[in-house]
């Protein structure tokens, strides 16, 4: 696909059927590895699936309780969540590890349209969810890793 066809196509999908194949959850991810990492720092970056129904609930809860409205499905009941996790460190460069999240998660996300799949970019469930120290257990990240934002993909 042409790079500036595929910008044109790029938008968020907040509906989906609850499908999506390993084979191109895979694509996706080796698209995630792809992206630039300042300094090259790769081993700041972790990425950390979500397809268990019961997890993606409990993020999609927090999330409405946080915001005050449990009605919305913030998730947009996608089948599966790829958080982008990084290690903040210096607060001079701050910047840099937040910059690296945004840029590999819309990498996904563009990688999704060339897959036919449909994404949204998250931000507020992902933020809502460094507040819940239960919920951040739940994900088993590795020491000193926070969630900066996250992609939900699906058909």
């Amino acid at each position: 696909m042409e790079t500036k066809q595929l910008f044109k196509l790029r938008k968020s999908v907040r509906d989906y059927t609850g499908h999506l194949s390993e084979e191109a959850l895979q694509s996706v991810l080796d698209i995630a590895q792809l992206s630039p990492v300042g300094r090259s720092d790769y081993d700041s970056m972790h990425l950390t699936v979500i397809r268990n129904k019961s997890l993606l609930a409990d993020i999609e809860k927090n999330a409405g309780e946080f915001f005050d409205d449990t009605s919305r499905q913030i998730l947009y009941g996608a089948p599966c969540l790829i958080l982008v996790s990084t290690i903040l460190g210096d607060v001079k460069t701050i910047n840099v590890p937040y910059s690296n999240a945004a840029i590999m998660a819309n990498n996904m996300a563009l990688a999704a349209i060339d897959l036919n799949l449909g994404s949204c970019l998250i931000w507020g469930a992902v933020m809502a969810m460094i507040y819940n120290e239960d919920l951040l257990k739940k994900l088993d990240l590795p020491q000193g890793f926070l969630p900066c934002c996250g992609v939900v993909i699906g058909e």
